[in-house]
């Protein structure tokens, strides 16, 4: 179980990131997360395996390792509660206008093979993403663009 101040400072990263770059890590690390707590046992090797897709792929270059670790860790944790489709969704609304779909995918892929055992909960984790990445309505714009848009309608 995951204590307030936990679940409190991943709602504040998930809702207000300071940028592009935390909003993508947290998307990527929580696509890699879901797969694996799927099967109920998160191994080590599907931690490091999201860290290492990540940088491979220069994904969030600003992010350090061990940020991705702790991110990883903590969103795993709040997986594990009863409104974790709540945290998916909202961690992937904000980035759901970027081209980060076809890497979410791969990569929540790449994890549930990692630990050499695909787990049938981790296909059916997979098959959520790819629903999510097709149907999440577009994030809002936000800025002084959207707020002028908003006085002329």
């Amino acid at each position: 179980m995951s204590d307030a101040n936990t679940s409190n400072s991943i709602e504040l990263e998930i809702t207000e990131p300071r940028s592009f770059n935390e909003q993508a890590a947290v998307a990527l690390v929580i696509a890699g997360a879901l797969v694996a707590v799927a099967d109920r046992r998160v191994s080590p090797v599907e931690r490091d395996e999201v860290i290492r897709f990540i940088r491979e792929r220069g994904l969030a270059p600003h992010t350090s390792e061990e940020r991705l670790f702790s991110m990883f860790d903590e969103l795993a944790e709040r997986l594990e509660e009863p409104d974790f489709a709540n945290v998916v969704i909202d961690t992937l609304r904000p980035v759901s206008d970027q081209s980060l779909s076809s890497h979410l995918l791969e990569l929540s892929e790449r994890v549930a093979a990692a630990d050499e055992d695909v787990h049938p909960h981790e296909v059916q984790a997979i098959k959520l993403l790819r629903l999510l990445t097709l149907v999440l309505p577009r994030a809002k714009p936000v800025g002084p663009a959207a707020v002028s848009a908003a006085e002329k309608a």
